[in-house]
């Protein structure tokens, strides 16, 4: 074999470079974190950061944001000219390969793997299926719970991992892609979750974040009894159950539906400690005729009466949430109620956006009437609101002391530590290296826009 050998049906190359530009989400990250687990344990390839090095490139795509497609399709431009010096494969995977499939391949015909999400899995047999034949592969197929059971064993990166828990969403919101691209919703058996946060905390994981598209929505399998219909477990059950795992002292989860936030979940706040005093929980807008376009299932009210079972549980939480601005037929009413829920609720980050219109979902037929100096205008009021609060939660933290997963080396000086705070402040300060992959206490000295600054609370 030589070094540009990636690999053959009958063996494994040692030297192959895999690069990996990854769009999106969390999940993405997810993906592509198990896209590289794949290909290094069939393949023997190994990451780096420099494509220009790389045998396989791959990028995983999101199609949440306008001109997703057109962004892909200049990346991939750039990338056919490394084509000219070696035979490197180029693969295109998440969920814009889901929505354009063969169409990729007819645009970009020296695009060699279209992959799914569902089938990030079968890259190996895809590569091979490719050297031998030397035609594009193409698989966006839906082959439900197959995926997780083909991943190599979890492997702990840091003190923190993210563990998928479910794929898919089937609540169907007028603007919104991923029932498409990702498919309904399928969770992972119950055991099969435990038993890959127990290896994970087994290699010093001490911060399991549970992810799905509909996290919340969870309801994975119970070990089935002979003759027994197997019942089923909600994602409050799974949260005390990973709480009981020895090595784990904290526990997030991302992303939530309102309409799936229960009882069960809010009394799991009130009962597990590890449950991190955070939560994301994406309203989208505050104006009850928006939200029934939106196709999203609940009211302004209804939101806030979820909000306040769970800090009637903990006083202190934070809430994060998301926004779209500018949804089609928004009025200026409709943005104030936006506003009012934003004020009444008291949010302290947010992920907010102009409403990009997307192919194939129902919102793309409706009217926009909105201007574009309206977006933008709106979208500034309601960033700016958001993050002055955020400040102010921040300032308020000052003194106080806070328990901080170490998790490295500060980005901006790497004789200090960082590490974040339950409601997800990052924190700098001094420590030795011995503290990473520690939970440790903090006393919180200064506040900034973006980061705290504290110091480390010995005995």
């Amino acid at each position: 074999m030589t070094d540009t050998d990636i690999a053959t049906p009958t063996g494994v190359a040692a030297k192959g470079k895999l690069f990996i530009e990854t769009h999106g989400c969390q999940m993405n990250e997810y993906d592509s974190q198990k896209m590289a687990d794949v290909l290094s344990d069939a393949h023997g390839l190994e990451l780096t950061t420099d494509v220009n090095e790389a045998d396989v490139i791959l990028v995983n795509t999101c199609s949440i944001r306008e001109k997703a497609q057109e962004k892909v399709f200049s990346q991939l431009g750039r990338w056919k000219q490394l084509k000219k010096d070696k035979p490197v494969l180029i693969g295109v995977g998440g969920c814009v390969a889901s929505q354009e499939g063969d169409a990729i391949v007819k645009r970009a015909p020296y695009v060699d793997l279209v992959f799914g999400p569902q089938t990030l899995h079968r890259l190996p047999e895809l590569i091979e299926r490719q050297r031998e034949t030397g035609t594009p592969q193409v698989d966006i197929s839906f082959p439900e719970i197959e995926k997780f059971d083909k991943l190599p064993e979890p492997r702990a990166d840091g003190p923190s991992a993210f563990v998928s828990i479910m794929e898919g969403c089937s609540k169907y919101c007028s603007f919104c892609v991923v029932p498409y691209t990702r498919g309904t919703e399928i969770s992972r058996p119950f055991e099969d979750v435990l038993i890959e946060v127990a290896e994970l905390a087994a290699q010093g994981v001490k911060e399991i974040n549970l992810l799905g598209q509909n996290v919340n929505a969870y309801r994975g399998p119970l070990p089935a009894e002979d003759g027994v219909e197997p019942e089923t477990a909600d994602l409050a059950l799974l949260i005390r159950a990973i709480a009981e795992i020895e090595g784990i002292g904290r526990i997030r989860f991302t992303t939530s539906h309102p309409l799936e936030f229960s009882d069960s979940l809010i009394e799991a706040y009130r009962d597990v400690p590890k449950l991190a005093n955070y939560l994301h929980l994406p309203v989208q807008a505050g104006s009850d005729r928006v939200l029934a376009a939106m196709k999203r299932g609940y009211t302004a009210l209804e939101f806030k009466s979820k909000i306040r079972k769970l800090r009637a549980v903990r006083p202190d939480i934070s809430v994060a949430s998301d926004f779209i601005v500018g949804f089609p037929g928004e009025t200026d009413a409709d943005f104030e109620k936006t506003m009012k829920l934003i004020e009444d609720v008291g949010f302290d980050q947010s992920y907010s956006f102009i409403y990009s219109r997307r192919p194939g979902t129902p919102a793309a037929d409706l009217h926009d009437d909105v201007s574009e100096a309206d977006k933008h205008a709106r979208l500034t009021r309601l960033q700016q609101h958001i993050n002055q609060h955020s400040l102010t939660i921040s300032q308020s933290m000052v003194g106080s002391t806070q328990r901080i997963l170490v998790t490295g080396p500060s980005r901006k000086n790497p004789n200090e530590l960082t590490g974040k705070t339950e409601n997800m402040r990052q924190v700098n300060f001094e420590g030795p290296a011995r503290l990473i992959g520690e939970f440790v206490d903090v006393m919180i000295t200064e506040a900034f826009s973006n980061s705290l600054r504290g110091r480390v609370i010995v005995g």
